[in-house]
């Protein structure tokens, strides 16, 4: 079974970077789209973007596109979210997701156990 861990979040300051990995285990992870998504305090888990399986294709929503850039490495098994230009309404805590759907924004099968992000000066 498919097994995913997310690592690299932390405390950034505003206009700061950072670079998010999630590991997977178990499996092969280019089998599986892979979505990310966040959960900021007292809002709904949200996708914002994903990486297909079957050729790589990424895709965000419009409040990510051009800060955030979401690849894989098939050799680690890993795929990564870098984020720039970061905002104080990027904080949350950011989830990756294996599962045929997630490039809609819907759950995925199989989830990491979630990362934090804090973006304050």
């Amino acid at each position: 079974q498919l097994q995913l861990v997310e690592s690299g979040g932390g405390l950034v300051q505003p206009g700061g970077s950072l670079r998010l990995s999630c590991a997977a285990s178990g499996d092969t992870l280019n089998l599986y789209n892979i979505g990310w998504f966040r959960q900021a305090p007292g809002k709904e888990r949200v996708g914002f973007g994903c990486i297909t399986g079957s050729d790589g294709t990424t895709y965000y929503v419009d409040s990510v596109k051009g800060r955030f850039t979401i690849s894989r490495d098939n050799a680690k098994n890993t795929v990564y979210l870098q984020m720039n230009s970061l905002k104080p309404e990027d904080t949350a805590v950011y989830y990756c997701a294996a599962g045929t759907y997630v490039c809609y924004g819907r759950p995925g099968d199989f989830w990491g156990q979630g990362t934090q992000v804090t973006v304050s000066s």
